[in-house]
């Protein structure tokens, strides 16, 4: 079960983006099991082009977002600034006739503040950066968990059988997987949500997210909060004697 570094650096092209540009599903790798550990190391290593590779496809996804965003959000500025200036400008005599482009200036302010707003650019490219460091995250601890279950073989298996300790890998690589699966869905339905309202405000649309998005317990599973909350039974106030 140790990492062949040699391997994983001559399939590091794999860890791009897939050839369409999309998140795609990935065959699963078929291999002999009559050796478990080189198994499991290449399970090991599927799993981690995978995740690498959703990280790299959402930090691809909002470098144009990005750049458009700040585009819109620089031009809102400076229509806004802009037809606060000139105005004035005009009033004061400084400059004649130039209130009409004011109103005008205006007008390209809340343009740009509608147009960021209804294709959700600012939102989006926010919501990818989460998405990528959560994942990256989560990567970090599998990392660290292989590294561990690595050790322990190597130090000699002190307790359960070896088919114990492979399906032990086994889980620990299906929970990172299904942490994952779990991570582009929420993803996917924030964008839904806000793709059909369309006009929540992005400080509300996180504050609903991060509460539907519950943190991870120590096994690496997602917690799940109680459905109610226990009562305590109400204690009889002490009787006059």
């Amino acid at each position: 079960m140790q990492p062949e570094r040699a391997s994983r650096e001559g399939q590091g092209d794999s860890a791009g983006l897939p050839p369409d540009g999309d998140l795609t599903g990935r065959p699963f790798p078929v291999g002999d099991w009559g050796e478990p550990a080189e198994r499991l190391e290449d399970l090991y290593q599927w799993v981690e082009r995978g995740a690498l590779r959703t990280v790299a496809w959402y930090l691809a996804d909002r470098v144009w977002k990005r750049r458009c965003a700040w585009g819109l959000r620089t031009g809102a500025a400076l229509g806004a600034l802009t037809g606060a200036a000139l105005p004035l400008l005009d009033l004061t005599g400084t400059v004649g006739g130039v209130a009409p482009w004011g109103y005008l200036s205006l007008l390209l302010c809340a343009a740009c503040v509608a147009g960021d707003r209804y294709f959700g650019l600012t939102s989006g490219w926010m919501r990818d950066v989460a998405t990528a460091q959560a994942l990256q995250r989560r990567l970090q601890a599998l990392q660290f968990d292989w590294a561990s279950e690595s050790v322990r073989e190597v130090l000699g298996p002190t307790d359960g059988t070896a088919s114990e300790a492979a399906e032990r890998c086994l889980g620990v690589l299906r929970r990172f997987t299904e942490d994952v699966t779990e991570l582009v869905r929420a993803e996917t339905a924030d964008w839904m949500i806000e793709f059909r309202t369309g006009s929540a405000p992005l400080g509300i649309r996180t504050a609903g997210t991060a509460a539907a998005r519950p943190e991870t317990s120590p096994n690496g599973r997602y917690s799940v909060p109680p459905a109610t909350r226990p009562n305590m039974p109400r204690q009889r106030p002490p009787e006059a004697r």
